[in-house]
């Protein structure tokens, strides 16, 4: 029998939010990439767009503000999106998506730092 599989949810990124009314924005993902749901996420100063928090960005996208809730393709065009932008709220580690720049543990621990910042708890018993 084939094994089916299936791309991560909502339901699999976050674990606890207080309020979706109060957590959860829509917002505008910058062009170039096919989000994932879980995808960690900066906000650039100069646009307001989201892309991915990559390490040593100096648009403002270095550090990780939001997790996108389900997936985005905005690799033609810029694509709207809905994050948990705020907590309360934990999310599980292992649905978290990194950019490649987050290729260390003190790295991966930082963007968590960050999101803890805005109230976003990654977890890995979530």
């Amino acid at each position: 029998m084939p094994t089916l599989t299936q791309a991560p949810s909502q339901g699999d990124v976050v674990k606890f939010q207080i309020d979706p009314n109060y957590t959860n924005e829509a917002i505008t993902l910058l062009l170039g990439t096919n989000y994932k749901s879980g995808s960690v996420l900066g906000k650039i100063t100069a646009s307001g767009k989201y892309k991915l928090a990559i390490v040593g960005a100096v648009d403002g996208s270095a550090v990780a503000v939001a997790v996108l809730l389900n997936p985005a393709d905005a690799t033609t065009a810029d694509a709207t999106g809905l994050i948990l932008a705020r907590g309360p709220a934990i999310v599980s580690k292992a649905a978290l998506v990194f950019d490649v720049s987050v290729n260390t543990v003190p790295l991966t621990a930082t963007k968590y730092a960050e999101l803890t910042t805005v109230g976003i708890v990654p977890r890995t018993s979530a």
